[in-house]
């Protein structure tokens, strides 16, 4: 069907990020003339944009404002952020993404004891200052207002020069094939240098990510010890964790 088709399509571009023509032809089996009528439907509906012999991922699309995507799924989110924190233990060092899930982990770590937080997203520091028992460790950089994050070069630097025990990692998207992508770009060698370091790398999405693709890709599900989700994620996610040996927690809902 021509609707599937079309998703499939945005998801091939968006995971992607640029195609030629030739390619979304050879990849989808139909004729030139059907790829140029898909794609200018894709690019009118603003999730990719055409450049010179093919089309690629639109970012100003991609990049919802922070305090959007912040009230999405926010229950969910928090329990999933509790299911994450009871992965810290007493004397880590932990990475903690910049994401509106992975910011709830702050929230449950009060009795952890001599914990180190290392982190470029503003609302964990923010939270931090409640918990006089986490050493925390504020990544330097220039503040992106739409992901409430500290990028730069400088932030990759200085998160390389760090043993991490476990990085708790946020995604935009994770594609049927098990790709890890992000929105924002400047964000993308921070997200890198945060898993080449670590020991330990812990996924936390929401059940809605799945099967989304975003700007870039910048892990792989095999590259995660451990996927935290929503209860009610798609069962086609659990059985990709299983044939990458990846451990899937659902987080539970809280009670009442």
């Amino acid at each position: 069907m021509k609707s599937i088709r079309l998703k499939q399509m945005e998801e091939y571009i968006l995971e992607h990020d640029l195609v030629s023509m030739d390619e979304l032809r050879e990849t989808f089996k139909i004729s030139m003339n059907t790829v140029r009528l898909d794609v200018a439907y894709l690019v009118n509906k603003g999730s990719v944009c055409k450049v010179y012999g093919g089309v690629r991922s639109n970012p100003n699309k991609n990049l919802i404002p922070f305090e959007e995507r912040q009230t999405k799924n926010s229950s969910e989110k928090r329990c999933v952020g509790k299911a994450g924190a009871a992965l810290v233990e007493h004397g880590d060092i932990i990475y903690i993404d910049s994401g509106t899930t992975t910011m709830y982990i702050m929230d449950f770590l009060e009795d952890c004891k001599n914990v180190t937080v290392l982190t470029n997203s503003l609302n964990v520091v923010n939270r931090a200052v409640l918990l006089p028992n986490i050493n925390v460790i504020s990544l330097p950089g220039t503040l992106e207002r739409k992901t409430n994050s500290f990028v730069s070069a400088d932030t990759v630097r200085a998160l390389e020069k760090y043993n991490i025990k476990k990085s708790f990692m946020a995604s935009s998207g994770i594609s049927q094939t098990g790709m890890i992508t992000n929105s924002s770009p400047p964000e993308y060698e921070i997200k890198k240098a945060a898993i080449t370091n670590s020991q330990e790398v812990y996924l936390l999405i929401d059940s809605s990510k799945y099967g989304k693709s975003a700007m870039m890709t910048y892990a792989e599900i095999s590259e995660m010890s451990k996927i935290v989700v929503g209860n009610n994620v798609d069962s086609k996610l659990l059985e990709l964790c299983e044939r990458h040996g990846v451990e899937a927690i659902l987080a539970q809902p809280e009670e009442e």
